[in-house]
């Protein structure tokens, strides 16, 4: 596959498409199990609060794969990621209801590079508190 968004159209500024993505405490069971996290603190709220948590919270990487969607689902094609990372800032705290959590998502393009790269900054938020911090992706344009 190849991206389909052309490096010469892109200019700095431009906003991707936002996103928003559910989690719920099943989210979170199926996540585990194709992980192998199988770490408490993402499935028990008795062990969650123990260990001073507000409620189960859903897995870091979980967090991040949905975020980097956005770039992924904006480029077509999720092999133009050269270069991902984040800070994990809050963790999202799932509700055990049949409502959970919304991960919202935006991104911008925040330079452009050489190469036909360009640099997406990306924001993502749960529950008004920003989750994930210094999220960029490097993302290689056609």
């Amino acid at each position: 596959m190849t991206a389909k968004i052309a490096f010469d159209e892109v200019e700095v500024g431009a906003q991707l498409p936002a996103q928003s993505f559910p989690v719920t405490r099943a989210t979170l069971v199926r996540y585990a199990g194709a992980s192998g996290d199988f770490n408490p603190i993402h499935w028990n709220e008795r062990f969650a609060v123990e260990v001073g948590l507000p409620d189960v919270i859903a897995h870091g990487m979980f967090t991040m794969a949905e975020a980097i969607r956005v770039v992924t689902d904006w480029t077509g094609d999720p092999g133009a990621v050269v270069e991902y990372g984040v800070r994990f800032t809050r963790p999202v705290v799932v509700p055990n209801d049949d409502k959970g959590a919304l991960i919202e998502v935006s991104a911008k393009v925040g330079a452009k590079l050489d190469d036909n790269r360009v640099r997406v900054d990306l924001t993502a938020m749960s529950a008004d508190q920003k989750v994930l911090g210094m999220s960029r992706a490097v993302v290689r344009l056609a």
